[in-house]
């Protein structure tokens, strides 16, 4: 029996969205400005004005992303979903934009692109990654096309499959130049874990300072066996990190910097800061 899942974000905070096509709906993300990119328009004098030249700020106080989605899938294709991890990503590279500003951003498992459109705001090039299956690569590009009035980086849309390093062999000069790597809500799935564990370990054997920010949710499950609960797939990329014994510096960043979208950002959620030590 194939399970239906659907993303929360769908089902809190009365997110809207409209019907596209098949199982296919573009969604409105509302999301307000930094503090720095309003200023920023001020330089760019895109600020409106109303009759009496005072500054319409209501209407520059918010941005919006429109996002192409499916509405419900199976496990095995849930990154076709936004999922409150982007969210919270999204959130912290808004939060902190000398972070990720004229930097090479890589994102892994990109799903439907949210994370490297806003990423896309600071950084100079962004590769935005993920399997080509259903269509996947094709929405992406859709997504970007969607909100170009936005995107400031060059754009580079690539396939790679964490069961497949192979897939990436064609770009590995371009992924060495790579600062920062994110990925959000990828970790659900066993077999996909040990594969995303293994190219973090591909990705971080490098010369090259990298750092890697992880978002997730810590899903709880009640087992009989164990008679207790637990966040097993979590779990089983800690416990995958360690038995590997990799030269990495793992820290958790809180999670009380700025709220930009609408979602519950609840005390499950995780965000992870990973780097190579190669001056450590």
């Amino acid at each position: 029996m194939t399970c239906v899942i659907t993303s929360e974000i769908f089902t809190e905070n009365k997110n809207l969205y409209i019907k596209y096509k098949n199982n296919n709906a573009i969604s409105s993300f509302i999301f307000k400005y930094p503090s720095y990119m309003i200023k920023s328009k001020c330089l760019n004098n895109i600020i409106n004005h109303d009759n009496d030249n005072d500054i319409l700020l209501d209407r520059q106080q918010e941005g919006k992303l429109l996002i192409e989605h499916h509405i419900s899938t199976n496990l095995q294709y849930v990154g076709l979903q936004v999922w409150r991890g982007a969210l919270l990503l999204a959130d912290y590279i808004l939060s902190n934009p000398s972070l990720f500003k004229d930097k090479i951003v890589l994102e892994l498992g990109a799903g439907v692109g949210l994370t490297s459109i806003i990423t896309s705001f600071l950084a100079e090039e962004v590769i935005c990654t993920d399997i080509d299956v259903k269509g996947m690569l094709k929405l992406i590009y859709r997504n970007f096309i969607r909100n170009k009035n936005y995107i400031k980086a060059k754009i580079c849309i690539k396939e790679l499959d964490f069961l497949n390093l192979k897939s990436f062999t064609s770009y590995k000069k371009k992924l060495d130049k790579v600062n920062v790597i994110l990925a959000a809500d990828v970790i659900y799935d066993k077999t996909i874990t040990e594969g995303f564990v293994q190219t973090l370990s591909e990705l971080l054997n490098s010369d090259i300072s990298k750092v890697i920010y992880i978002a997730l949710e810590k899903r709880y499950v009640f087992t009989t066996a164990d008679m207790k609960t637990t966040a097993p797939m979590y779990e089983e990329f800690l416990e995958l990190i360690e038995a590997k014994h990799f030269n990495w510096h793992i820290e958790y960043i809180k999670i009380d910097f700025p709220q930009y979208f609408k979602y519950n950002r609840i005390k499950q959620m995780v965000l992870m800061k990973i780097e190579n030590k190669l001056n450590k």
